[in-house]
């Protein structure tokens, strides 16, 4: 596997060729990936990050920011307002049933509440926290907010979010000297953070207090 990553990146195009190619091709998945939540979107622009972290022109980090954020914010916005259709409908939507069943009940529970203490602001954490994007975004969709109140705060929610997984992709890219193996610590170091709620999340209901109590 890893045999085969370094030898497609030793054959990649020009940087100019990269770049006509590369920017579209990070929107449209990062876009669909926050359409429909099964694409590692945090992956492709780790990765995109180092890929733009070892070209020579020092537009490409700025590029690989501006255009995972903002294809993040259209997912967002566009998955906000087919879910908006749904909880208007009487009969609900495909859309709206998509992000129910992806909203476990107790994070359900825990957004609503984080969205009445904090209100908007809490759609930055919502970004940043593996899996807790879907939640938060049903917990407004629940409470009715208006798309443009849901705009302005998923705005700085994709900044910080395209940020973040931008700086790990350059951590990557000045760790290894080769783009291929920055961009397979970067995925791998995604994952692990992708991952690690749910891990915990499983180690606690088997080892939480509940157990003791059952073992005594």
């Amino acid at each position: 596997m890893i045999q085969e990553i370094q030898q497609l990146v030793r054959e990649l195009p020009t940087e100019s060729t990269q770049q006509a190619v590369g920017y579209p091709t990070l929107f449209t998945l990062v876009a669909l990936g926050s359409l429909v939540p099964v694409v590692p979107t945090g992956a492709l622009v780790s990765s995109a990050a180092v890929v733009a972290f070892h070209q020579t022109s020092p537009l490409s980090l700025l590029f690989v920011f501006l255009v995972a954020s903002g294809a993040a914010f259209l997912g967002d916005v566009c998955l906000y307002g087919l879910g908006q259709r749904g909880v208007r409908s009487k009969n609900g939507s495909k859309w709206l049933s998509a992000i129910t069943r992806r909203a476990a009940p107790e994070r359900l529970a825990q957004a609503q509440e984080k969205l009445t203490d904090h209100g908007g602001t809490v759609l930055v954490l919502s970004r940043l926290i593996p899996a807790g994007r879907i939640p938060v975004m049903l917990a407004c969709l629940l409470s009715r907010m208006p798309l443009r109140r849901f705009a302005r705060g998923d705005v700085p929610a994709c900044l910080a979010w395209a940020a973040t997984y931008q700086l790990i992709g350059i951590l990557g890219g000045s760790l290894f000297p080769e783009p291929w193996q920055g961009v397979v610590a970067a995925i791998a170091l995604t994952l692990l953070i992708s991952g690690a709620p749910a891990v915990w999340r499983r180690l606690r209901g088997r080892f939480g207090p509940g157990t003791d109590g059952a073992t005594r």
